[in-house]
């Protein structure tokens, strides 16, 4: 039972992907993003279908996640309690998202969904870090703070039942919100092909109050099962995992990260952000005209037979 798609079907060259996952990677290190909700989006633009191109960038990012999940590991900087509940509801949210996914592409409405959903997604993101940034930016020449306030956990949060301790996040809390966050991570992965990341971070921070030396390592832990969950449900019921092209784009992508890294400690962190909101923003723009757009071919013909 073959689990990939060829390469070759496609007409897609490999050095060119191979640059894609090396641009990709540079991003990623630069910025510090996991770089699905760019590869995806990438992929889908140079002709990879959508169902395809989900699936392969959610094994790339199990791959490029486990460097980082093993580097926290060794930092003692991950509560895998807090991991363990939230890939609960990972694999929730995973089993939805692969079953909706399927029914999507039975239906013929894959790729429309997948840029609508990233038109969404990517919309609200850039638009958040881009005010965010701006406002940085401008406080920054007037010479004012704009340090975020403290914030309270939200009452809601306090009163929900079914409390544990997670000693390593110095957390007494209930379970519901983050195995909420855990199905949302895990739904997004296998529908749009993102690790979540991006979403979950600030959610950890703000929402469950955790402390933010043990959030990337907790986050990273919880995306690795989850995206490598994602990758086998695709590939199995789906078949939609390409294995050459994972390969390539995370070939790709190592290299790049090594590049990224280095360049970011030559700009500033506003910058940094303020150059990841205008890329976001420009990635959501593309995929709504090509959503809005009259296409070249208003229709088409094809001969078939059963």
């Amino acid at each position: 039972m073959e689990i990939y798609l060829p390469i070759a079907e496609m007409s897609v060259h490999w050095l060119i992907l191979l640059g894609m996952g090396a641009a990709v990677g540079f991003l990623s290190g630069m910025l510090g993003v996991g770089g699905g909700f760019l590869l995806t989006p990438l992929l889908i633009f140079y002709g990879i279908p959508s169902e395809v191109a989900v699936a392969t960038t959610a094994s790339h990012l199990t791959a490029s996640s486990m460097s980082g999940a093993i580097a926290q590991w060794r930092r003692k900087a991950v509560d895998f309690k807090m991991a363990g509940v939230m890939l609960a509801g990972g694999l929730v949210g995973s089993w939805l998202g692969v079953f909706l996914s399927g029914l999507l592409r039975a239906a013929g409405q894959s790729e429309i969904a997948v840029s609508a959903g990233y038109v969404i997604l990517l919309g609200t993101v850039g638009g958040l870090m881009l005010n965010e940034s701006v406002r940085t930016l401008l406080a920054a020449r007037a010479g004012r703070s704009s340090a975020p306030r403290h914030q309270r956990q939200y009452a809601w949060v306090r009163s929900l039942p079914g409390k544990i301790r997670f000693r390593q996040s110095r957390l007494y809390i209930s379970v519901i919100p983050p195995i909420l966050l855990g199905v949302l991570v895990g739904f997004l992965s296998a529908i749009l092909g993102v690790g979540g990341g991006f979403v979950i971070v600030p959610a950890m921070i703000y929402i469950l109050r955790m402390p933010t030396n043990v959030v990337m390592g907790t986050s990273l832990v919880q995306i690795v099962f989850v995206t490598a969950t994602t990758t086998i449900l695709h590939a199995a019921d789906n078949y939609t995992v390409d294995i050459v092209l994972a390969a390539i784009l995370i070939l790709g992508g190592a290299l790049g990260a090594q590049f990224g890294v280095r360049m970011a400690t030559r700009l500033r962190g506003e910058q940094l952000r303020l150059m990841l909101a205008v890329l976001v923003l420009a990635v959501g723009l593309r995929l709504l005209w090509g959503l809005v757009a009259t296409p070249d071919d208003l229709y088409s013909l094809a001969i078939g037979g059963s």
